[in-house]
């Protein structure tokens, strides 16, 4: 695929965990990536990855819930690798805390990257996709949106998100541009590593105890998550819009 045809696609929080396996399976697929993060040095080892199996990446640091660095990030991604057509809206933050502990801060921290970045990357990009007539936008939502003890914050924001994801598949449609959310299980990253340690459980023996709650009997793992975005973004998921699709392991909602 030359340059001039190639799809250009957006992954956030792209540095590690799921965002890195996505961005990994959309160069795979042909796409060029742009993998975004708050540190753009951290971005080097995803971007190291698609280039040395022949692909295009670049690395951006942004912060997603600032406007302005929103704009120049989208835009430098326009300049160095052409319009982006498909956004993976995946950043993500956790702050836990029971209600009556919470601050105001960590309410806060959690919408910002979650909903309001969410919203900015999605409208910064979709001028792109409309003058293409082509778009796909999947935000990562979770399976906490159905509920969970101490997550008050990511909870709101994830359910919100799915609210979000439906609005924009109502809105864009008539424009060639689907969008359509994925809720996670528990996905073995750095994250649910450290949720392992704050609660003091090995690691090995919180999976194995998840894995056995479990219709599938195991826990998710970002390839898990990258399949199920690869999926929503091809051509052939054209019909696909306004869906929350829970990769979970087993039924959610």
């Amino acid at each position: 695929m030359n340059n001039e045809t190639q799809r250009i696609a957006i992954v956030t929080g792209a540095a590690r965990g799921i965002g890195a396996a996505v961005a990994r399976r959309l160069a795979h697929d042909g796409m060029a990536v742009a993998v975004l993060d708050l540190d753009e040095s951290a971005c080097k080892t995803t971007v190291d990855q698609i280039e040395s199996a022949g692909g295009r990446a670049l690395a951006v640091g942004v912060d997603v819930a600032d406007e302005t660095a929103v704009t120049q990030a989208v835009d430098r991604v326009v300049t160095e690798l052409g319009p982006p057509t498909v956004l993976v809206n995946n950043a993500g933050i956790t702050r836990d805390n029971l209600l009556f502990k919470m601050t105001t801060e960590e309410w806060d921290a959690v919408m910002n990257v979650h909903l309001r970045g969410s919203f900015l990357l999605s409208r910064a990009t979709q001028t792109h996709m409309i003058d293409q007539k082509w778009g796909r936008i999947v935000n990562l939502s979770s399976t906490s949106a159905l509920g969970n003890r101490g997550q008050a914050n990511y909870a709101a924001a994830k359910a919100g998100l799915q609210g979000f994801t439906k609005t924009l598949a109502i809105e864009l449609g008539k424009y060639g541009v689907t969008a359509n959310a994925i809720a996670p299980g528990f996905i073995e990253t750095e994250m649910t590593a450290a949720t392992a340690e704050r609660m003091g459980i090995p690691f090995d023996d919180f999976t194995k105890a998840i894995a056995a709650q479990t219709p599938v009997a195991r826990t998710g793992t970002p390839d898990d998550i990258a399949h199920a975005v690869s999926f929503l973004v091809s051509e052939g998921a054209g019909f696909v819009s306004g869906q929350v699709i829970y990769v979970a392991g087993g039924p959610r909602n």
